[in-house]
């Protein structure tokens, strides 16, 4: 038992520590202590040992990284979300230790028995962050380790690997390093061998920087608009307020000359489709700055419910639109109504309707952006981003609504994501929220032009344009699914050895 708790202290540690990696406070060194401080909780652990670190791990990781969900829609959902990502954990916890039961079968001794060893526990871990992603009801895809790389020059893993393979990479390094410690026996040795795995490290950066820094191949002059609309699920505010808020921020700024004016997620609170007087209204944005105006509504068709970003013309109306392909479970839809409400009635009152997943091609076109639409939550989706990238997309608007998580580190989160996927695909992004943060980041990461949070206003930029291909657009996918294979490998070597 002592040892047991021991161990859960370490990984419990090392959740918080690597949580504190993530924007904000952002202070990424962590994740090279937390990390492995987690990590190494699994080793020699017994199958019930590995289940309990698992899930203690999971419990403190998520709860701290996601703790913006209890501001204003309270304790519930905040336990039901970190609660599943707990039971996942758990289960992932077994894949960690059989990863490790692996490596303790190497010589260590040796380079080679130590790079084959981390890479074992390094494919564990995203196999289980690949799943949490997905599964259930569409995963929750926050909080990978690669999204704490956001604000330090390793983001730029992602462009090489992807999102799953900078995580690889990062898990795969720390664990090398600590091996190296306990297994080469003479301190020039232990220095030579890890500045070796450090100098590896950093010479994999240059590239992708060099690569980005020059993509750009022309440019979109966008004016994005923050109104500071109150559209939280609980708000007081009336059906137009919303729309209210942008026009005043659109009315206070000096827009110019534009190719396109983008609105967030839920900002035109008054369906156009159905209503005269807010297409009149988008009309009106659309001729007045001679540009497609591109805002997040949202649609009906027949008895369905969408979440949705129209493109508007002048006299033509809706000429494109996007229904957001990753609705939020237990947010924006209820999954198996009939099963979950009678459990909870007033706490799933606060999903009265259930918006349907989108079957729309995510790309519109913007003078000469073919823009790739990625609706708030989307921004986690993977498969999304291989589509729009396989539609030509050369630059990716991400309209967003904060509103519901107030002053708390949610929306900072999730622009480093947004960051994170700018490098990955090489593309420059447009993430606009109703409060913030919004920010048109480069397609090296860079904020090319920032609004604060709570505040109305307008970025006005010429937004790179870019249809570099990266690395990661090749070999993201089959570099994932190769890892995902090598992480269940120990477990079928394990279930082999209980069987005999």
């Amino acid at each position: 038992m002592k040892a047991l708790a021991v161990r859960l202290i370490y990984a419990g540690s090392g959740a918080v520590l690597a949580s504190l990696a993530f924007p904000q406070p952002g202070i990424w060194p962590l994740l090279f202590v937390g990390v492995p401080l987690m990590v190494f909780a699994f080793r020699r652990a017994t199958m019930a040992q590995s289940m309990i670190i698992g899930a203690v791990t999971g419990f403190v990781y998520y709860g701290t990284v996601a703790k913006w969900l209890m501001v204003y829609l309270g304790l519930a959902p905040w336990l039901g979300l970190v609660g599943l990502q707990t039971v996942m954990f758990s289960v992932g916890g077994i894949a960690i230790s059989a990863a490790w039961r692996a490596v303790d079968s190497l010589e260590l001794r040796t380079v080679s028995g130590r790079l084959l060893g981390s890479f074992f526990v390094a494919a564990a871990w995203v196999t289980r962050e690949a799943i949490a992603a997905q599964f259930p009801w569409g995963g929750f895809g926050w909080a990978r380790v690669s999204h704490g790389l956001a604000d330090s020059p390793f983001r730029y893993l992602a462009t090489l690997a992807g999102l799953t393979g900078a995580s690889a990479i990062i898990v795969l390094v720390v664990v090398a390093y600590v091996l190296t410690w306990q297994n080469v026996a003479i301190l020039r040795g232990k220095a030579l061998h890890l500045s070796a795995i450090t100098v590896g490290l950093l010479a994999l950066l240059p590239f992708p920087y060099l690569l980005l820094a020059t993509a750009p191949s022309g440019s979109v002059r966008v004016a994005a608009v923050q109104g500071n609309s109150d559209s939280a699920l609980f708000s007081n505010a009336r059906q137009g307020d919303a729309v209210a808020q942008h026009v005043a921020a659109m009315n206070s700024a000096d827009i110019g000359t534009v190719d396109v004016v983008i609105w967030p997620e839920n900002a035109m609170d008054i369906d156009p489709l159905r209503w005269p007087a807010a297409a009149a209204l988008a009309d009106s944005i659309s001729l007045g700055t001679n540009a497609p105006f591109i805002f997040g509504t949202i649609t009906e068709r027949g008895s369905e419910t969408f979440n949705s970003v129209l493109k508007w013309q002048a006299g033509e109306g809706a000429v494109d639109q996007y229904d957001k392909v990753h609705p939020v479970p237990f947010a924006e839809y209820l999954p198996n109504r009939e099963f979950f409400y009678p459990l909870a009635p007033s706490m799933f009152d606060m999903v009265p309707r259930d918006y349907t997943r989108g079957t729309r091609d995510p790309v519109m076109t913007a003078g000469d952006a073919i823009a790739g639409i990625a609706i708030c939550y989307d921004i986690v989706d993977d498969d999304l981003f291989r589509s729009m990238l396989v539609a030509n997309a050369n630059v990716i608007f991400a309209p967003t609504n904060n509103s519901d998580f107030g002053r708390t580190d949610e929306s900072i989160q999730q622009l480093g994501i947004a960051r994170m996927r700018a490098v990955e695909t090489g593309r420059s992004v447009v993430n606009v929220s109703t409060v913030g943060v919004s920010a048109i980041i480069a397609p090296d990461g860079r904020d090319l032009d920032r609004l604060e949070p709570f505040t109305p206003g307008v970025m006005v930029a010429d937004v790179p344009l870019s249809t570099v291909v990266t690395p990661a657009s090749v070999i993201g996918l089959p570099l994932e699914w190769a890892l995902m294979v090598m992480g269940v490998v120990p477990l079928i070597g394990l279930r082999r050895k209980r069987d005999a």
